[in-house]
């Protein structure tokens, strides 16, 4: 019998897989790719009597596929906090699903495991650009201010890394960071030891900077919108910018947006983190947007719609929180 782990190529969705494998250290088909890749379970071969331990993909976005594969007689444990829809019932589904705003997968994981590895949870809950989450579990955990910081750039890092149209534009792919990461109990000792945590600090940080130099697009009420160029460095860096211009004005939501092909836009939409709502609900108005309240995107947007989605972005946060 196979067992598969299916896994968002994000901070959330790796340091979610870290703590159960931690805790439960089974060999097991990964199932994963860059941040987009959501709909993972359909590249999913499992048979009857085979099992699949899912971190941090939308239900809804695979719903057909998981319906699919229980019927052949798999077994699933779903961990997730994203917009789920209706949640199927089954006898060998076994679900964890929390879509309150200051959740994450890896808090769900965290929740499940007692605290036993809190340190990878605080480090993908920063990843999932959720600060007072984080801050939580390090009272928790009883870290110091500097400790703090380095599993905060840590989680920034990892999360940056699971950015871009296809895995060559990532400094390494999901499954290979992973498997990096595996060997550590702890994030501390994978940053004292591994160059690799290093590396994607210093790249992340160079991205930004090429972002820092753009001027927002549309300046509203309620928030910002930023349209980066058709490069590299911003099919990378598209998801820590809109982190980083969360957390410079908690108060204000922030779409960030960058070609995706032939007259088409992708997006990126932060709730203001002082209200961390309605950014599911703004992404799903359009074809190919989900996401969670917090934190939400939209896979093809028509560049030709781009107005059209400012105009809803301001109806959603018309004022700053």
């Amino acid at each position: 019998m196979a067992h598969y782990d299916v896994f968002n190529g994000d901070a959330d969705g790796i340091c979610a897989l870290q703590q159960l494998r931690l805790a439960d250290p089974r060999p097991g088909v990964l199932v994963t790719g860059i941040k987009r890749d959501i709909a993972l379970l359909e590249r999913v071969p499992a048979q009857a009597g085979d099992s699949a331990t899912v971190l941090d993909v939308s239900l809804e976005r695979n719903r057909t596929a998981l319906l699919e594969l229980l019927a052949r007689g798999v077994r699933i444990e779903y961990f997730d906090h994203h917009f789920a829809g209706e949640l199927p019932a089954h006898p060998l589904l076994q679900l964890h699903i929390d879509t309150a705003p200051g959740m994450c997968t890896s808090v769900l994981v965290d929740r499940q495991l007692a605290g036993a590895h809190r340190l990878w949870a605080l480090v993908g809950a920063w990843g999932d650009n959720l600060p007072a989450t984080a801050q939580a579990l390090a009272l928790a955990a009883g870290l110091q201010p500097a400790a703090l910081d380095s599993l905060r750039v840590l989680g920034e890092a990892i999360n940056y890394n699971a950015y871009g149209d296809c895995e060559a534009d990532l400094l390494l792919p999901p499954a290979q960071l992973y498997q990096r990461i595996r060997p550590y109990a702890s994030p501390l000792a994978f940053i004292a030891q591994d160059p690799l945590a290093g590396a994607l600090a210093l790249r992340q940080r160079d991205d930004l900077a090429h972002a820092a130099e753009i001027a927002p697009h549309a300046v509203l009420a309620g928030g910002s919108v930023y349209l980066l160029p058709d490069a590299a460095w911003s099919r990378r860096v598209q998801g820590a910018f809109a982190n980083a211009l969360s957390l410079r004005a908690p108060q204000a939501a922030h779409a960030v947006l960058r070609p995706a092909g032939p007259g088409l836009l992708l997006a990126s939409v932060r709730a203001p983190l002082r209200s961390p709502q309605g950014a599911d609900s703004l992404c799903r108005a359009f074809p190919s947007g989900g996401g969670r309240a917090a934190a939400a995107g939209i896979d093809r947007l028509p560049a030709a719609q781009l107005q059209e989605f400012i105009g809803a972005f301001e109806r959603a946060y018309p004022a700053a929180a």
